[in-house]
């Protein structure tokens, strides 16, 4: 397989089955209700643009994604920056641009709506997303993420 056999589209909410199949085969754990109300938020609020790729291969079988937020705002304005929430591709694709390509689309997407910045979190010990981002042009972000223990 290779780049030309892969195409790259908006995600429909009837992808959801392959969605949190290839979320599930990548963690080993079932995320089904994130995406629940990921898949909820997106396709059933008026407030989000959709962003939100996949890949798929010529017979449609969806083999990667790319998970984002654009929220609207007031009298449809929309902000400069976007959130990119997940990207995964199914562990028997990997290592074959798959990913590289589903950011490349999405950034050019995100561009055209006039989105200067994506911010995205990744788990500082995941030095494989670490890599995968470095090597997409992701860089360290200014803002710290902060949390406490209840």
């Amino acid at each position: 397989m290779n780049e030309s056999t892969i195409k790259i589209r908006l995600m429909k909410a009837d992808d959801f089955d392959a969605v949190v199949g290839i979320d599930e085969k990548i963690l080993k754990v079932s995320r089904l209700e994130y995406y629940d109300l990921k898949f909820e938020k997106l396709f059933k609020s008026k407030d989000f643009l959709p962003v939100s790729l996949v890949a798929e291969e010529e017979d449609g079988t969806v083999v990667g994604v790319v998970i984002g937020e654009l929220y609207m705002g007031e009298d449809g304005i929309f902000p400069e920056e976007a959130t990119l929430d997940a990207i995964g591709v199914d562990p028997s694709r990997q290592h074959r641009g798959i990913g590289e390509l589903l950011i490349k689309e999405f950034m050019d997407h995100l561009r055209k709506v006039g989105v200067r910045k994506i911010n995205t979190l990744v788990n500082s010990k995941d030095s494989k997303l670490i890599h995968f981002f470095s090597a997409n042009r992701f860089g360290a972000s200014k803002t710290v993420n902060m949390e406490r223990s209840l």
